[in-house]
């Protein structure tokens, strides 16, 4: 059974959470299903500066303090952080306890893919304890290449710290936020287990219970994934992200319909809409009868301002589904 964690390791929470699924593992209804954990990136900050500042300065940010105050809406932003103490002291966390740095996580989750892809779950694992420690009880800057070199070593990857500065790992960490955001993954921690998902650091015993009814996930090809992955960012109204999906899909299965149909809808979304006529002006020309591609290519030729163009295909695309008039 593979475990994923969908979670960024400045998220007080999914160190928590990490500590109370390491208890769930060891929960008799979950001993011995061999399962592998493996961790995938969010970010709770998106805008954090690449370099790092005092933690007690980001305090002072209003939109550091409105996020904090998402967070926990019945508590003060300090109260909230006496509570997340507390609980972390309960876990085994601390003293002492506590971020001194608003940092960056891209890079440390870069060195987390990059982890698994040359040494395996366990070596990812560790990374991901040492990374949490650093930031949260070491009060260090986990945006630091030389702290995130310092702690690959220690973990048994000595050559993270090149990988790093070589620039690997970016393109797929991106691409696997994109994906996280298509899954609907929108709280750190989320353990997802096959196509389900529990949100939060829920306690041990709800884990176990969640670990234990198994991965009943369908297997689905790769590009099938991808291409649904695609369509729910487009759903959610980010045509670029699902562009950065579409990219292998648009090489391998060029002549694939569903495919097509996709990346048109994000070039129509995202103003390339040279790109998105000539991509439907094939899928007309190959599906004469599909009326959604005749209602996509209209409204880009009306938007280009080719209302004489335009025209007939919206009158047919009506014609053939009445719905869309």
């Amino acid at each position: 059974m593979r475990i994923e964690i969908w979670a960024d390791v400045v998220c007080a929470w999914a160190y928590i959470g990490k500590r109370r699924l390491e208890q769930a593992l060891a929960d008799r209804k979950v001993a011995g299903t061999g399962a592998e954990v493996v961790w995938r990136p969010f970010r709770i900050d998106p805008t954090a500066p690449d370099r790092a500042t005092p933690l007690q300065d980001a305090w002072r940010d209003p939109v550091v303090d409105a996020a904090l105050r998402r967070c926990a809406p019945d508590l003060s932003p300090a109260g909230n952080r006496v509570r997340v103490s507390r609980i972390a002291a309960e876990e085994g966390l601390g003293p002492p306890w506590g971020a001194a740095w608003r940092a960056t996580s891209h890079d440390a989750h870069r060195l987390l893919h990059l982890a698994r892809e040359r040494g395996g779950a366990a070596v990812q694992g560790e990374v991901a304890e040492r990374v949490m420690r650093a930031h949260f009880v070491d009060g260090a800057d986990i945006s630091d290449r030389r702290c995130l070199g310092d702690i690959a070593a220690r973990a048994g990857f000595p050559e993270g710290a090149a990988l790093l500065d070589d620039g690997a790992g970016d393109r797929e960490v991106r691409e696997l936020l994109l994906v996280g955001a298509a899954r609907g993954i929108v709280t750190s921690p989320t353990i997802v287990v096959g196509d389900r998902a529990l949100a939060g650091a829920q306690p041990p015993g709800v884990i176990a219970d969640f670990l234990a009814a198994g991965d009943g996930r369908r297997v689905v090809p790769e590009e099938v994934r991808r291409l649904r992955w695609a369509e729910s960012l487009l759903d959610r109204n980010d045509p670029l992200g699902a562009l950065a999906l579409l990219e292998p899909l648009l090489g391998t299965y060029a002549d694939d319909l569903n495919v097509r149909r996709a990346a048109a809808r994000g070039y129509f979304h995202s103003a390339q809409l040279t790109r998105a006529r000539d991509v439907l002006e094939g899928v007309v020309g190959d599906a004469p009868d599909d009326s959604y591609a005749r209602l996509m290519l209209g409204r880009t030729l009306r938007r280009m301002g080719e209302e004489d163009l335009a025209a007939p295909h919206l009158k047919m695309a009506v014609a053939m589904t009445p719905g869309f008039a």
